[in-house]
C-alpha cells in the first residue's frame, strides 16, 4: 500500500502572504493542526502548525520542546480572552513569517510503512504528498490509522492494483460532487469493500458520500464511518 492509497487529496493550503488570523480560522473550521504553505504553482514552501503559532514572543521553533509535548499558551486564545502575558498579535503577520521551511514530504508511491517510520522518526503528525514538488495530497497519522483499521496490505498482494483503481475512481467522484463542498473525506478499499472516514457537516453529506461510493464500478460494499460534527475534516 502506498501514499496514493491512503492520502487525503482535498488539501487545505495557504500561501506565504495569508494573514495569520485566516490561518487560525481555517484550522478551527477544518479541525486540523497544520497547513501546507504553497506558492502560486502549489509547490510546497513550508508548513505552518500549531507549534509554530504557539511559539513564545521572539522565540524560535523549539523542536525538542515540541517533541516532548511542551506547549506555550495559544497567543490567539489569550487575545480572545483578553489575558495578559501571551504572544501579541502583530498586525499583518503572515504564514510565511511563521512557517517552518524544512518540510518533510513523500511521493505518491512511497510505501505506507516508510511513511509511518518517517512520522515516528521526525516526530511529526503529517507529511505532504508531492508530485514534481507540487502538492497532490497529505498523509496524516489518522490516514494511516484508517488504513490499518481496513487492514494494511502489501502493495504486491493480489487485487491491490484493482483496489487502487477503484479508490481512484471513488476519490474523483467525491471531489466532483458540489454537495460535499470542502468536506475532507478519506476512503480505503480492500477487495472492493469501501470504508469512508472523516467528519461531515450533516447527515445529508454523509448519505451523499455513501450513495456516490455505492455507484462506483466494482464497489462491492460500503461501510460509512463518517461522523457528524460542527467542523469538517480529518483530524491530523
Amino acid at each position: 500500500m502506498q501514499a496514493r492509497d491512503v492520502m487525503t487529496e482535498n488539501v487545505v493550503c495557504v500561501t506565504p502572504v495569508t494573514p495569520v488570523d485566516e490561518v487560525v480560522g481555517l484550522m478551527l473550521r477544518y479541525h486540523i493542526s497544520a497547513l501546507p504553505v504553497v506558492d502560486a504553482g502549489r509547490r510546497v514552501v513550508g508548513m505552518l502548525s500549531e507549534g509554530d503559532l504557539l511559539r513564545p514572543e521572539g522565540g524560535s521553533h523549539d523542536f525538542a520542546a515540541e517533541r516532548s509535548g511542551a506547549r506555550e499558551r495559544a497567543w490567539w486564545l489569550g487575545t480572545i480572552l483578553s489575558e495578559t502575558g501571551g504572544r501579541p498579535v502583530a498586525p499583518g503577520e503572515t504564514a510565511g513569517e511563521l512557517m517552518s521551511q524544512n518540510v518533510v514530504s513523500v511521493t505518491e508511491d512511497t510505501p505506507v510503512n516508510e511513511i509511518a517510520a518517517t512520522l515516528e522518526r521526525q516526530r511529526i503528525k503529517r507529511v505532504p504528498v508531492v508530485r514534481d514538488g507540487v502538492i497532490v495530497g497529505i498523509v496524516s497519522r489518522a490516514n494511516l490509522l484508517h488504513a490499518l483499521a481496513n487492514t494494511i496490505i502489501d502493495h504486491h498482494e493480489p487485487g491491490a492494483a484493482k483496489d487502487r483503481e477503484v479508490r481512484g475512481a471513488l476519490v474523483n467522484a467525491l471531489l466532483a460532487e458540489p454537495a460535499l463542498g470542502a468536506a475532507l473525506i478519506n476512503a480505503t478499499v480492500r477487495g472492493g469493500a469501501v470504508q469512508l472516514w472523516g467528519t461531515v457537516d450533516s447527515a445529508a453529506q454523509g448519505a451523499t458520500a455513501e450513495r456516490i461510493a455505492k455507484a462506483v464500478k466494482d464497489v462491492k460494499s460500503v461501510r460509512n464511518n463518517l461522523a457528524l460534527g460542527p467542523m469538517s475534516g480529518v483530524p491530523v
